[in-house]
């Protein structure tokens, strides 16, 4: 195995914060296994695997004793949890501490693949969540994995940060989850001990700058600005928070700690501002970093006109008001042949990010209307939206799993033809077309099981 590099070890021993012995023995154990709830389609305290233990800093938050096959489980693909970096899920706690209105509007600027957003989608559930990739196969697996999450208030970007310069003052919340060297996965990601450098760390230092000056401006005034990392190097960390008080009009903000959860709170050289250091073997996740800065300074904003939205016609509206409940609760709007839902209070938010960002997902993509008829999305399938008069069909694992590898299901005499979802477990994955002598699987090509 290759051994955690010696230059950022040197580093680290500077640190009064910094344990070597346990830092060393936990990164000769595997990574702890963790996961998040999703209370759209979780109960309280549901115990999805056997042995489940609390996470302290999220109410959704658990560990797993052991490793499951995640990707043979069908309530993975259902939604009914995420797959979580356990010190990761402390955003929440932030969120909790500082008292944030949940009808915010929230830019995950650095999204993929999506945790955080999932997170922050469950947190504010009467607010609107943006989540942004710029690169461009990852921002697709970020539309996956949000998709699956079935929140209806998240729209996905794939844009550079300098383009939401053009939202000034628009989002309550800017989370920056800033790419860097990732030393604080080292125990998960063992091949990147080998590539860490520091001539990485400075470039990643770099980079961090540009993209917290390019998106600042679209932070409102008194709004929250959330700077995380997983990397243990300063100038990725404690660095970086001196620059942001340098730079902009920030206050930063000090959390509570429990002493039982092993966070380190540290000082910045210059400001002696405070952040949060999570190290493996202190406490029981991977490497993170967090800091919170409040915003002081005004940066205007007004909205747009709908002028960029194509509706429903009154028949299509007719169709598609047939497979959602609640229908006067959605705006519902066309992007090329697609139809796509909101919550009707987001109408005007959709048309000013459709005018302003290059969007890859807005709310829940119902399908598409082709003659009289809704071709279903695979999202309308995974979202709570679902007509209650929907034909639904359960099956058990071992047909959850042909279903998931876009197979062929067989055609059975308690099936009502049309279009079904299917159900696993009282959760939906996706829709058949049940016909009188086959059954055509819908589920998306580029989402199916491929493992054996």
């Amino acid at each position: 195995m290759q051994d955690v590099p010696i230059q950022l070890l040197e580093s680290l021993e500077k640190r009064k914060d910094f344990s070597k012995d346990s830092f060393l023995k936990a990164h000769e154990q595997p990574p702890v296994v963790s996961i998040r709830l999703n209370p759209l389609k979780t109960v309280e305290n549901e115990a999805l695997f056997p042995n489940m233990s609390a996470i302290p800093w999220n109410p959704n938050g658990y560990y797993l004793p052991e490793r499951p096959s995640f990707v043979m489980d069908p309530l993975l693909h259902a939604g009914a949890y995420y797959v979580q970096e356990a010190s990761s899920l402390f955003i929440w706690e932030i969120l909790k501490q500082t008292n944030v209105d949940t009808q915010s509007r929230v830019l995950d600027l650095c999204a993929a693949p999506g945790g955080k957003t999932t997170l922050l989608a469950s947190y504010f559930t009467d607010g609107l969540v943006v989540a942004n990739e710029v690169i461009k196969t990852r921002a697709s697996i970020l539309v996956e994995n949000v998709s699956k999450w079935g929140s209806g208030n998240i729209v996905v970007s794939n844009n550079d940060p300098k383009q939401f310069a053009q939202l000034p003052g628009y989002f309550d919340v800017l989370l920056v989850d800033a790419p860097c060297s990732g030393s604080g996965l080292f125990r998960k990601e063992i091949e990147w001990r080998e590539g860490w450098s520091e001539a990485n760390v400075e470039l990643c230092s770099q980079r961090q700058k540009r993209i917290l000056a390019d998106a600042y401006n679209a932070l409102k005034e008194n709004g929250l600005l959330i700077y995380s990392t997983c990397s243990f190097s300063q100038e990725e960390d404690e660095d970086i928070v001196d620059w942001i008080l340098d730079s902009f009009s920030v206050e930063n903000i000090p959390l509570q700690l429990d002493a039982a959860w092993g966070v380190e709170e540290t000082d910045s050289d210059r400001h002696q501002a405070k952040s949060y250091r999570f190290y493996p073997g202190k406490t029981k996740g991977e490497g993170f970093f967090v800091s919170v800065f409040r915003k002081r300074e005004t940066s205007g904003y007004a909205f747009a006109t709908a002028t960029n939205i194509v509706q429903p016609t009154k028949n299509e509206r007719l169709i598609l008001d047939g497979w959602v409940e609640n229908p006067k609760d959605l705006y519902i709007y066309k992007n090329g042949n697609i139809f796509h839902a909101v919550a009707r209070q987001f109408a005007d938010d959709i048309a000013l990010l459709k005018n302003r960002l290059y969007l890859r997902k807005g709310g829940t993509e119902l399908g598409e209307i082709k003659g009289k008829d809704l071709i279903p999305s695979t999202e309308l399938a995974l979202s709570l939206l679902n007509a209650e008069k929907t034909n639904r069909y359960e099956v058990d694992y071992a047909q959850a799993i042909q279903f998931l590898r876009k197979n062929d299901l067989e055609r059975k005499d308690d099936m009502v033809n049309g279009w079904t979802l299917i159900t696993f477990k009282q959760r939906n994955l996706g829709w058949i077309k049940v016909l009188p002598n086959r059954i055509n699987n819908y589920f998306p090509m580029e989402w199916r099981i491929r493992k054996q």
